[in-house]
This record gives C-alpha cells, structure tokens and sequence, in this order.
C-alpha cells in the first residue's frame, strides 16, 4: 500500500508499507526504493514494514536538489513517526537506511525503541573511502552522456577491482547509468558519497536500543569490518553474518529473513 508524507518544506514522500501489527520502519539504500526493503524484510505475522522512500527515490518527489543528505532524509522520517505513529519505533535500514537509521537512534532517541544496521556503508566519519564507487559514477553522470559515463566507470579502475571483486556491487552501480532522471541520481551519489550519519564514537557507546548488525563479505561498499565495529561499539548489539548476494542470492534473502524475525521475536519477549 502506498500513501503520501508531505515533509516541512513541502516535498511530498512515498511510503509504501505491507503487513498488520506493531510497525517497523525499515528503510532503503541509496538510489534503492520500497522493492529492496520489502524483499529483504521477513513476512512475519505481527509487524508491519513501514518503508518512507527518500526525497528523489522510488515515487518520492525529490525536492530541492541541494537538500540532499542523510540529516535531511533523517529529519523526515523523525517527521513522519511523530506525525503518524504512536510512541517509539522499532527502526532500521539498508546501507544508506541503516546510517539515517543510527542518527535517529542517536539524535532522537525517544523516536526509536530498537534498531536494525543491515549492510552499514558508514561507521561515523563522512566520505569513507568504500563509498568512492558512488561517488565515480556520480562525478561521470555529471560530466557525460549515461553510455559514455558507463563505458568510463567499467573499463575504470574501480568498475574492474568490483568485476573481480564484489560482482553484486558492480551490477548495482552500472544500475545507475539508467536511473531517471539522471541529474537527480548524479546528484543523490555526489551528495551521499560524500556525507555520514553525523554521530560519534561516544555517542555509539550511549545507545541503550537493543540493536540488530548484519553484514557479509564480497562487498566493497559495505565492508563486513563496517558491520563488526559497530556491533562492537553498541552496548545491546548482537552481530550476524549472512550469505553474500554474489554467492547466492536466495540464501542471501532466506538469511536475511531468518536474522530479522529472530530478533522481531526476541523484542516481543
């Protein structure tokens, strides 16, 4: 089902949610949408997943082409749980998702009664060298045609370490190439690439929300390393690893599943 969020500024957001019970807002990745949540989120009787698809993703309006950044994607979700839902929420996210996901758990703690970082792309600091992949095929979108920018990126330096290294990053990059309209996209990459959650390590370790990491290898721009430290630097975070999508991408979702509902159950206790 897919209703409207109008944000403070005006700039009207998707929200696309599926399921009856308590409400999980569970979020996506950069230039991702609604699919990459609702694939990846358990069906388990009981909870409902609430995706709000960010300004200039999935049917979202993008708004102000300067406004993009994970506070101001941040500050429209803490609008619409106050808006919409009532008390705390459980809340988490994909790469981009999960960081707007930590700042809410560190910036408005009475928003958020648990967590979920899965396929964290950032620690604390802005602009980490993983993120440098976006930010190439942000730079080529806006310097050249789609198909020139795309030839650049794969007979690149980076677009060949990903072929030999992370094949699951590659075809989500060279995804991008396509991705209307092309100036919102070159902007959404530019822009996240070079930003971070706006949280610090002290401010990690005062986090009571029980939290739920997840992370796998053969991925470039989600280090599992990324996934472990900050596991490490929650207090109530439990750690999980699961199948790479480049391994196998049906054992990737049913792991995916299997970690979520462990956890949505564990909350219900």
């Amino acid at each position: 089902m897919n209703s409207s969020f109008e944000t403070s500024d005006g700039t009207l957001l998707n929200v696309n949610s599926a399921g009856e019970g308590q409400p999980v807002v569970f979020l996506h990745g950069l230039c991702g949408d609604a699919g990459q949540t609702a694939e990846a989120f358990p069906p388990e009787p009981g909870f409902r997943r609430i995706t709000i698809e960010a300004r200039g993703h999935g049917r979202s309006q993008p708004g102000a082409l300067d406004r993009f950044s994970i506070e101001t994607f941040a500050d429209d979700v803490a609008a619409y749980i106050a808006a919409e839902l009532d008390g705390p929420v459980i809340i988490g996210g994909i790469s981009m998702g999960a960081a707007i996901s930590l700042r809410l758990a560190v910036k408005r703690p009475e928003r958020v009664s648990a967590l979920i970082l899965a396929r964290p792309a950032w620690l604390t600091a802005a602009a980490p060298e993983n993120m440098a992949p976006n930010a190439e095929v942000g730079r080529l979108l806006a310097q050249l045609a789609p198909q020139e920018a795309k030839a650049a990126f794969l007979s690149g330096t980076i677009g060949r370490q990903l072929a030999a290294e992370a094949p699951d990053n590659l075809a989500s990059l060279t995804g991008f190439f396509a991705r209307e309209p092309i100036a919102v996209t070159a902007a959404l990459l530019t822009a996240i690439s070079a930003d971070g959650p706006g949280v610090g390590d002290e401010e990690l370790a005062r986090l009571s929300q029980p939290t739920l990491v997840i992370g796998h290898e053969r991925d470039l721009v989600h280090p599992i390393a990324h996934a472990r430290a900050l596991a490490q630097k929650i207090p109530a975070a439990r750690f999980v690893q699961i199948t790479p999508k480049a391994e196998s991408k049906a054992q990737y979702v049913a792991d995916f599943h299997h970690a979520m509902r462990l956890f949505l159950k564990d909350l219900q206790k």
